[in-house]
């Protein structure tokens, strides 16, 4: 079955055709590296990637769809600006679950600070919902050190999203930028971005590493790696160092810390592109 979803995105109108096959794109071994527990009814979608239960599983009824981060809807936040397609990456996500029964998957923390479990979702047959939803291109890849479960294939499918330019790969709010853009990147601090770029030196001072995008530290384009996130880069097996000379894509909300700046927390923030 397919759903067929028109979008809006200014003056541009587009289509969005999400597939529900289940396992179109990336296989039925998705669940293996899950922890299932319990099934419920979707009763309400917040945006595109929260909804609210019909029962409790694990004592709560709110979910937070684990590894993805949709468009963002103001949802009564005092002068939040809604960012493009939000409402779009709802009505995708509608689409996809409301009034079905979902079961939770857990592969890392299974809970966040505002109380909403931290789950994958599967519907009936096997379906992803998180894969579906990367796969339209109705959100993009989120993880954290304590939940990166299923990364790999999450960032495939929305590496075919992008090229593609479907969903909100298609609207330039969302495109990639350069790291050697530092006057743009430095006016969009405190936003959430992907960036591609050459490392030219990568160094360890004081126990942090730095992967250094142009010559002049104090204004280029930096990614920094703390004492306690390189310990998990080092379990992970990963050297950032490797890094030096190559170029990588990353992703991560943006500061302002002399240059524009991403503070990378897990090895899944960083894809080396020469591989």
């Amino acid at each position: 079955m397919a759903i067929l979803l028109a979008m809006t995105c200014g003056l541009r109108h587009f289509l969005v055709l999400v597939f529900l096959a289940p396992f179109a794109a990336y296989g039925a071994g998705w669940q293996q590296d899950l922890n299932f527990e319990g099934e419920a009814t979707v009763r309400a979608v917040v945006d595109g990637d929260t909804v609210v239960l019909d029962r409790p599983v694990l004592g709560k009824k709110q979910v937070r769809l684990v590894g993805l981060q949709a468009p963002k809807l103001p949802l009564g936040r005092k002068g939040f600006v809604e960012w493009p397609l939000a409402k779009e990456s709802k009505s995708a996500l509608e689409a996809l679950v409301l009034g079905k029964a979902v079961r939770l998957g857990f592969g890392g923390q299974r809970m966040d600070r505002y109380g909403r479990l931290l789950a994958h979702l599967a519907l009936d047959g096997g379906t992803w919902v998180q894969g579906e939803m990367l796969k339209s291109g109705m959100a993009r890849v989120y993880t954290f050190p304590d939940n990166r479960a299923l990364a790999a294939p999450m960032l495939r499918l929305e590496g075919s999203a992008r090229s593609a330019k479907r969903g909100i790969w298609g609207h330039p709010f969302y495109r990639v930028r350069h790291a050697a853009d530092e006057r743009g990147l430095a006016g969009e601090a405190g936003t959430f971005l992907v960036i591609e770029g050459a490392v030219i030196d990568a160094a360890r001072v004081k126990n942090r590493v730095y992967l250094n995008f142009g010559p002049r530290w104090r204004s280029d384009f930096t990614i920094t790696i703390g004492p306690k996130a390189a310990k998990v880069f080092a379990t992970a097996g990963v050297d950032p160092l490797a890094w030096e000379s190559r170029r990588i894509r990353v992703r991560g909300w943006l500061r302002k810390r002399n240059g524009p700046m991403i503070e990378a927390t897990h090895p899944e923030q960083i894809e080396a592109l020469d591989d």
